[in-house]
């Protein structure tokens, strides 16, 4: 999980306020460059501060990522069994997880390099997928791949696959159960003392 984390962490910072929305691998690709520049600049962050962190993550990654829909693919079809305030809650409770283990993975960037491809895409296209791959010294290379949706306000992120592997399939199993032993409200439970124990660290 720390490498899905960090690999969005090393990616997601606002564009320019008033600026055309670009391709999404050209967002991607600045938004890298970005994000690296900030973390080498700010020894604040390097250096583990927590409100540094969380300033940065608030402010530059939750603008580019579709939590609603993150947290609807990650239910599955209790999704539909939920009211529209379960939902609601869902998605600020996952949205809490999701956010305070960015900013760990956000402290945690040493000198990863990140080489982005275009798209295999057509410019009408709502949904595209941006692969990348993440080098870095004495490791083997990582495949990245970044599930974007079209929005009124630029492409926005709802899903990532490392080597294959989905996040939004990875919590899918662990929510799947926690659901089906206890109920959306149960999840709901567990999600929130997950958020309380990490406010405490």
């Amino acid at each position: 999980m720390k490498i899905f984390f960090a690999a969005l962490a090393a990616l997601l910072v606002s564009a320019p306020a008033g600026a055309e929305t670009p391709a999404p691998d050209a967002m991607i690709r600045q938004l890298c460059d970005d994000v690296i520049a900030s973390i080498r600049q700010d020894s604040a962050i390097r250096a583990g501060d927590w409100s540094h962190i969380s300033a940065l993550v608030e402010s530059k990654i939750v603008p580019h990522f579709d939590f609603r829909r993150t947290t609807q693919m990650a239910l599955g079809r209790a999704w539909r069994e939920a009211t529209p305030q379960e939902k609601e809650e869902l998605t600020r409770q996952f949205k809490q997880l999701l956010i305070r283990t960015y900013a760990g993975a956000l402290s945690s960037y040493t000198d990863q390099r990140i080489e982005v491809r275009p798209p295999r895409a057509k410019p009408q296209d709502d949904e595209v997928t941006v692969k990348s791959v993440i080098r870095q010294p004495g490791a083997e290379a990582i495949d990245i791949d970044y599930d974007l949706e079209r929005a009124e306000d630029g492409w926005k992120i709802f899903d990532v696959r490392v080597a294959g592997v989905s996040l939004v399939a990875t919590y899918r199993t662990s929510f799947a159960e926690e659901v089906r032993n206890h109920g959306v409200q149960g999840l709901i439970e567990a999600l929130a003392a997950k958020n309380r124990e990490r406010a405490r660290t």
